[in-house]
């Protein structure tokens, strides 16, 4: 998946540069970790070498492929917007009082894992079109996959506590003092970090740098990967189980839990009288809004991480073919754009959806007003801000 990379596709890149010369081949190759030769007068495609000095005497060469720049460009164009919308959004819940609920808690949970893969993982991301060496040595090999899982498992854990939220605001609308508990809360945030972390230790015992053969030239290289290059099993245990854990199983919850709420509010349209509990009946349809809100937010993971799951899974499946059409680099490489995209996108959703987060959203961006001028206020139902 996008998050992080497998041998599979590792070496799927570096074979098809040894099978083709030509520019689809260093295109549909370029990889984060691989060493290998790039020829300008073979493949027409202008390449910057850099030279680098680690040591007195030692000098490195780095080829920089500058059709690259334009990709990195678009994931400094996401890394900004995603940094600024995130950070803006922490801030508006953190220091206006009113925006303090149980769902904008979960929120900022979700924007800091955001962040964490925005200011970590994509630059990493980037500097994989950009030159032709894995820059980040052992220590970054077994760091960068552990932060971009921890990221994506708090992302889809946090919607589906969430939605799990929005389930018991939905069925039970008049147990506020309960479902806004700010300890349970915080304690329901701490095991989502707690399970992503967990689940992504393997990804940094296992992740390193392996020296892989290829089979056509017999030529070997290093590259960073979460296991050897040893039989075709390994890349479809680990892509078949990050569909599971992280995409599948997660949506299914959260699938039931919003049937329960659709079949809750059609249950209970009729049930409320038309007078009498004017205060009741504001309150259940802010939190169906906010309920929307959420859904929206499922969409977007939905839609933003399975193409790269596919693309994975079918890497996976075909570990010992090689993909060298300009369509699949191209499918590749907006997958991968589309991943980071998610941890972006976010902030502006809930400002579209959202008048009184837009409010506050602005005031915070533009610093229109002080802390303690957003600290002291207050609206009328706390509970519904976002809604």
């Amino acid at each position: 998946m996008g998050g992080y990379k497998s041998a599979s596709e590792r070496i799927w890149k570096h074979q098809t540069r040894l099978l083709r010369t030509s520019v689809l081949s260093l295109l549909a190759d370029m990889s984060l970790e691989d060493s290998f030769d790039i020829h300008p007068e073979d493949t027409g495609v202008l390449v910057l070498n850099v030279s680098t000095l680690d040591s007195p005497g030692d000098q490195q060469l780095y080829n920089i492929w500058l059709p690259g720049v334009g990709i990195a460009a678009v994931y400094g164009i996401i890394i900004i917007v995603g940094l600024v919308g995130n950070i803006t959004l922490i801030k508006t819940c953190v220091l206006v009082k009113s925006m303090r609920t149980v769902p904008n808690l979960f929120l900022s949970s979700l924007a800091l894992g955001d962040l964490l893969l925005l200011a970590t993982c994509a630059p990493v991301d980037a500097s994989r079109y950009l030159v032709d060496k894995w820059l980040f040595g052992r220590v970054g090999c077994k760091l960068i996959p552990f932060i971009q899982l921890t990221s994506v498992g708090v992302s889809v854990f946090t919607l589906t506590a969430l939605s799990a939220d929005r389930y018991k605001a939905i069925v039970t609308p008049l147990d506020i003092h309960r479902s806004s508990a700010t300890l349970s809360i915080c304690l329901r945030v701490g095991v989502i970090w707690l399970l992503s972390v967990t689940l992504a230790i393997p990804e940094a015992v296992f992740s390193d740098l392996h020296t892989f053969t290829t089979s056509h030239t017999n030529e070997t290289f290093v590259t960073c990967a979460p296991y050897p290059h040893a039989t075709e099993l390994h890349p479809k245990i680990h892509s078949t189980a990050s569909f599971l854990i992280f995409y599948i199983i997660p949506l299914f919850i959260i699938s039931v839990y919003y049937c329960f709420i659709a079949r809750s509010l059609v249950k209970s349209s009729g049930d409320l009288p038309a007078e009498g509990h004017l205060h009741l009946q504001r309150q259940i349809k802010s939190r169906k809004r906010l309920s929307k809100t959420v859904l929206v937010f499922v969409g977007l993971f939905a839609v933003c991480w399975l193409p790269s799951h596919v693309i994975y899974l079918y890497r996976s499946y075909h570990y010992s073919q090689v993909d060298t059409s300009m369509g699949h680099f191209i499918a590749s490489v907006c997958a991968r754009i589309l991943a980071f995209t998610n941890s972006c996108v976010n902030p502006f959703a809930l400002y579209l959806m959202s008048k009184s987060f837009s409010k506050h959203f602005n005031r915070q961006l533009l610093c229109c007003t002080s802390p303690r001028q957003l600290y002291s206020q207050n609206s009328v139902n706390t509970n519904v801000t976002t809604a």
